[in-house]
């Protein structure tokens, strides 16, 4: 259990012994006692064909996720680590029902055995991929379904009116930035965390091969637009970051097979003037041509499993020197923008799994208590103000979401400096400092120095306003925390003047006592 998380466990317990005889309270609660053993919960959303499951089959590196409309794609589904496979419905009446597990060409084949989608609350599906070790990933139903209980499920999952949210943090798919996307975000932030307005959402710029009609050149077009969005003064505050992925691409990438190797391989040794009269379109691909030995089934298997943007970007891939299996694989995945949701989801989301969790349980657990009063508690109320005061991990959630939402009135790159000190672009210490990993211990010292002289001038200066002057003692703790990271805790600057004790690390808490954790 990461640090941080035993005193947030205790509360919880504490909880539980005041409320044991409220059976809802007691539900609640134990819920959160569950989500506290568990990896970061990481939910894929998005609007309808957005490539959510095809996405979530490329994280997992297995198709597993049925990505056909289905009685099981109107249904919210979890994915969590399995020593053995495991197929579970879970009844809105609270029944377990288990299914058998099959698989279809590889993919796995919900089946849910007369059961409709308005009678299953989730379908629970253990799996033993090691992708699944760090992260339970939650695939949901379309946002903006023509279909109002597909919607109305993702929005009741997401933005529940009496609990926090189920996910830690989202994916989220748009292909344009419409209203009910920002409206979305918007309520997911505000209910992830209460008032503290997390932001702890990633959009990404979904089926970026389609933008430009399929051309090789596509995802540097979406490269391009993501680009744009991430300047949008509205999803900037809804969303850490845009990058743009080719779904298809990832997911055919993560399980290639040596059979569509060996076809993809024939079709990047045509002759140039047949190969390109191939894949001129869809409908050439598809029919009978004499330039190719392949058959239109195969053709055709090939198009759904990497679209004519896959096929050709596969065949300039090996002429280009992938000339295996496994090499293809890797720059397929490579080009997809899989890498960097990965990467983000690493630096971001893992590295702040405790504070994701702590701060949705303890706004709720204070929420209990303020709306159901009892007697004795008075100490879980001073608990939760104490943690959450001298917790660094989650005052820089909300230092954050300042950032994002309502900025103090300074100059646009000092603000840019604020927030990739307290974790916007990535908690490594290096990078929070703005050096790259491999600076000279030195260099590493000279820009602490030198960001803690002006911080602390900014936050004591007689013309900085109350409000932003706190924002500056914030910065000053993350920039301790990165010396403490970097040189250990006697190494970094002590910010007691400031009221407060040592920043935490990239990753790491702070204990009671106000020490590193």
């Amino acid at each position: 259990m990461s640090a941080g998380l035993p005193e947030v466990a205790r509360i919880v317990d504490d909880a539980l012994g005041v409320y044991a005889d409220d059976a809802a309270a007691v539900e609640v609660l134990e819920s959160f006692r569950a989500r506290l053993r568990e990896p970061l919960r990481l939910a894929v959303a998005g609007i309808v064909k957005a490539g959510k499951s095809t996405l979530l089959n490329a994280l997992i590196g297995e198709r597993i996720a049925p990505t056909d409309a289905g009685e099981c794609t109107r249904t919210i589904t979890w994915y969590r680590y399995g020593s053995t496979a495991r197929v579970d419905l879970r009844l809105h009446d609270g029944r377990r029902i288990s299914r058998p597990v099959r698989r279809d060409e590889g993919r796995l084949v919900l089946d849910m055995g007369g059961y409709t989608a308005e009678e299953v609350a989730w379908i629970d599906v253990a799996w033993p991929s090691e992708s699944l070790r760090s992260t339970v990933l939650i695939d949901t139903p379309g946002i903006a379904s023509l279909t109002v209980e597909n919607s109305a499920r993702s929005t009741d999952f997401f933005i529940p009116k009496d609990t926090p949210t189920a996910a830690d943090a989202i994916i989220y798919l748009l292909r344009h930035v419409h209203a009910e996307d920002l409206k979305f975000l918007e309520a997911f932030r505000d209910t992830a965390a209460g008032e503290s307005q997390t932001v702890n959402a990633l959009a990404a710029l979904s089926r970026a091969d389609e933008i430009g009609s399929g051309r090789i050149d596509s995802l540097l077009s979406a490269a391009k637009i993501a680009d744009r969005y991430r300047r949008d003064g509205e999803l900037r505050s809804l969303a850490l970051d845009v990058v743009p992925v080719a779904g298809l691409l990832a997911e055919g990438g993560r399980t290639l097979r040596e059979s569509e190797f060996i076809a993809l391989r024939h079709i990047a040794m045509m002759d140039r003037a047949a190969r390109d009269r191939l894949m001129l379109t869809v409908d050439r691909f598809t029919r009978a041509s004499d330039d190719t030995a392949l058959s239109v089934d195969v053709r055709r298997a090939l198009l759904r499993r990497f679209g004519l943007f896959g096929v050709r970007l596969a065949a300039a891939l090996i002429r280009g020197g992938a000339n295996t299996s496994s090499a293809l694989s890797d720059r397929l995945v490579q080009q997809s923008g899989l890498v960097e949701v990965q990467r983000f989801v690493e630096d971001q989301f893992r590295g702040r799994a405790f504070a994701l969790k702590a701060r949705g349980i303890l706004h709720s657990v204070e929420r209990l208590v303020r709306e159901r009063p009892r007697p004795n508690t008075a100490g879980l109320l001073a608990s939760i103000e104490r943690l959450t005061a001298q917790s660094h991990d989650l005052r820089e959630l909300s230092l954050l979401a300042e950032l994002r939402t309502s900025p103090p009135e300074l100059d646009a790159a000092v603000l840019a400096e604020a927030e990739r000190i307290v974790g916007g672009a990535g908690l490594a210490p290096a990078r929070r400092l703005g050096l790259g990993d491999d600076a000279e211990p030195a260099a590493q010292r000279e820009r602490i120095d030198g960001l803690m002289t002006t911080w602390r001038s900014l936050a004591e200066s007689p013309l900085t306003d109350r409000h932003t002057a706190d924002l500056c003692r914030g910065v000053v703790r993350s920039v301790e925390g990165a010396a403490s990271d970097l040189f250990g805790s006697d190494a970094a600057p002590s910010s007691s003047e400031f009221g407060g004790g040592a920043a935490g690390g990239a990753a790491s808490d702070v204990v009671l006592s106000g020490g590193p954790a």
